[in-house]
């Protein structure tokens, strides 16, 4: 199995990783086969549990930083086979550094030190509620951070008529932009393209001016003439209010 010994995601103080029964390490990372989440082995092998959960907090009180492991359990036996400093998101250090220095595990120097101040732009962007259960309609690539919800506009200068003359939050869908189409990026909230990628025209700008971008999300074709993209088998026209995610894609 692999574990982390907290939420390298949300940084929760609670025990994360996947393990399989009759495999090797590689089988778990290699993603050949799905493997069960580690809550379950207190139902398979409740000794094991305990023992694991010992593991955990004596990697923590030794190493002081949230910790990556791998082990394995060989007739009964639990073996520790490496551990290293686990990489989180930005919000993962963050609830971790203020909840180690609680619990004395940390200094507050220490707790500042271990964060990356660039990397807490990622805390201040809009984003989605994690909480909301939406499934997307396509998925693009993340090309600049943060969320956005408005109505599609299909050309700049719609976007400019609604978005600045009329005050609308709007967003701005294309199949790829050009410069000329500048002044409609700034009267959109975020900006959308069927075609291109994290170095396209439209990703650049808009992250140089800190707006959501989804770039090159292939399974939106869009239609100007009729003001309308089409997903799979669903469509979306002028008007109708959109969501993008430029930190995930979605």
């Amino acid at each position: 199995g692999v574990g982390f010994t907290r939420n390298p995601g949300t940084g929760e103080n609670k025990l994360y990783g996947e393990y399989l029964i009759n495999a090797q390490g590689e089988d778990v990372v290699a993603g050949i086969r799905t493997p069960k989440p580690l809550d379950r082995l207190t139902v398979e092998m409740p000794q094991m549990a305990e023992e694991l959960a010992e593991l955990r907090a004596k990697l923590e009180t030794h190493y002081r930083e949230v910790q990556d492991f791998e082990f394995t359990i060989e007739r009964g036996v639990l073996y520790c086979l490496q551990t290293r400093n686990g990489k989180m998101n930005a919000q993962g250090m963050v609830r971790t550094s203020v909840e180690m220095e609680q619990e004395g595990l940390i200094s507050k120097e220490q707790a500042l030190q271990r964060i990356d101040p660039i990397s807490l732009e990622q805390m201040l962007f809009p984003r989605l509620d994690p909480s909301s259960k939406v499934e997307p309609v396509a998925q693009g690539l993340p090309a600049s951070p943060g969320a956005a919800a408005g109505i599609a506009v299909f050309d700049a200068d719609r976007a400019h008529q609604l978005g600045h003359d009329l005050g609308q939050k709007v967003i701005l869908v294309r199949e790829e932009t050009k410069p000329e189409d500048i002044h409609g990026f700034f009267a959109s909230e975020g900006i959308l393209t069927a075609r291109g990628g994290k170095t396209s025209h439209a990703a650049v700008v808009a992250r140089g001016m800190g707006k959501p971008c989804v770039a090159g999300a292939e399974g939106i074709s869009v239609d100007v003439s009729r003001r309308e993209a089409i997903v799979g088998a669903t469509s979306f026209k002028e008007g109708d209010t959109i969501t993008i995610d430029g930190s995930s894609g979605r």
